[in-house]
């Protein structure tokens, strides 16, 4: 049983994902995700469910609505 399941990505799980988010991509495709996840040694469902939360903070510290599927919205 891993930690990461009971109280979230462990600090370094964090620090693959926040790269990979800052630096590579904020919206990966299935196949970059998977290999997210298999770096970081979570789920798939884990690493999509942490940037979906990730994108919309981001989202609000830019001033933008938490969620929104194009610009013509």
């Amino acid at each position: 049983m891993s930690a990461e399941t009971a109280s979230g990505p462990t600090e370094d799980q964090v620090e693959i994902l926040e790269y990979n988010f800052s630096k590579v991509n904020k919206h990966p495709d299935p196949t970059t995700l998977c290999l997210i996840a298999a770096e970081a040694g979570l789920s798939e469902e884990e690493t999509q469910k942490w940037f979906k939360q990730r994108l919309a903070q981001w989202r609000q510290s830019e001033g933008l609505p938490s969620e929104c599927r194009s610009v013509t919205d």
